[in-house]
């Protein structure tokens, strides 16, 4: 902390870099970092390897962001010219797509890890990983304190923190800790509205939006009772027919844990090469394991996803055998 502690006060190129397709903890985290940093007349660039939803068009300094996807020589000569490389909210270097090698190969940047999944690959030199931490954007603010960064924090940067920890968390209810609340109850100190933040973040659906989850739960639901476990999918007609863009679905899998005695649900969305799974689950059901074992991802123990280079109907069926396997291994209660 002592070698960052005077890295950070020395004005220099900076890039931060979040894992692609950025959600609210990558951004808010990303670009409250990018906005202190900016504070202490660093050059700060922030480069994001796709697009994000335009749910977060509001977070301080998000138009201004590199999108990898679209401008790939201005995030590789950003990498090329960093002095400091930020690497927040993943734990290996396939998270950023093409732009990993670019990464790795910046021998001349310092670069950090700030991040709270499992098992972080060690790329980085100097790694700040807490997995028993709700957020990134938890860890980010932990970090400002402990620069002493603490009275850099303004109303826009405390959204963007509190941004991440809300949707992460899912609104306090999943994955929090003691800390999480001492910092939201922190940047509430500072004025921040949390109110409209969470009216802004939640209750802004589109009409496509909310029809697009009412088709989810008719007609592309299918809840296993007996395994306590629900399943939603989507193939690439329904994202045709539906026009279906970034950040649509989002949360869309919570939906099934909100049916009783439901314990897990995975959501599946078929993409142009590759099918897509979101798992969630509550309790001592690890879903995280599920991704790591069968579906080449991995997050957390009750929020994970993976993929499988399959069609969305074989995928389905590997789900369905799987969840024998797997669910078997838990206690299952039901609800009282």
């Amino acid at each position: 902390m002592d070698s960052l502690y005077q890295l950070v006060r020395q004005p220099s190129n900076v890039v931060i870099v979040t894992h692609k397709n950025p959600d609210g903890d990558a951004l808010g985290s990303s670009l409250a970092l990018a906005a202190v940093l900016s504070k202490l007349r660093h050059t700060v660039k922030v480069v994001l390897p796709n697009d994000f939803p335009p749910l977060f068009n509001f977070l301080p300094g998000i138009d201004n962001a590199i999108i990898g996807e679209m401008n790939p020589a201005e995030a590789v000569e950003a990498f090329e010219k960093a002095d400091i490389i930020f690497c927040l909210d993943f734990n290996s270097l396939d998270r950023i797509d093409r732009f990993g090698l670019d990464v790795a190969s910046a021998d001349r940047a310092t670069k950090i890890l700030i991040d709270h999944h499992i098992d972080p690959e060690p790329f980085a030199d100097h790694i700040i990983s807490n997995t028993s931490a709700s957020s990134t954007a938890e860890l980010v603010y932990d970090f400002l304190v402990d620069m002493k960064l603490e009275t850099y924090i303004d109303i826009p940067i405390a959204e963007a923190i509190y941004t991440g920890i809300l949707m992460d968390t899912g609104s306090f209810r999943y994955g929090t800790n003691e800390r999480v609340f001492e910092v939201a109850a922190a940047l509430k100190r500072l004025g921040m509205d949390d109110y409209l933040l969470q009216i802004r973040l939640f209750n802004s659906m589109t009409e496509k939006q909310l029809k697009l989850l009412g088709h989810c739960l008719a007609n592309r639901m299918e809840l296993i009772s007996e395994y306590q476990t629900g399943i939603i999918w989507l193939d690439r007609v329904d994202y045709k027919n539906w026009a279906i863009g970034r950040g649509d679905t989002e949360g869309i899998v919570n939906y099934v844990l909100m049916v009783r005695n439901m314990k897990m649900a995975v959501f599946i969305s078929e993409q142009q090469n590759v099918t897509k799974l979101s798992f969630r689950s509550k309790g001592n059901i690890n879903v995280q394991e599920i991704c790591s074992q069968y579906f080449n991802g991995g997050g957390h123990r009750n929020a994970s996803g993976g993929m499988m280079k399959a069609s969305v109907k074989d995928t389905l069926a590997k789900v369905k055998e799987i969840i024998p396997l797997t669910m078997n291994s838990y206690q299952l209660q039901h609800d009282q």
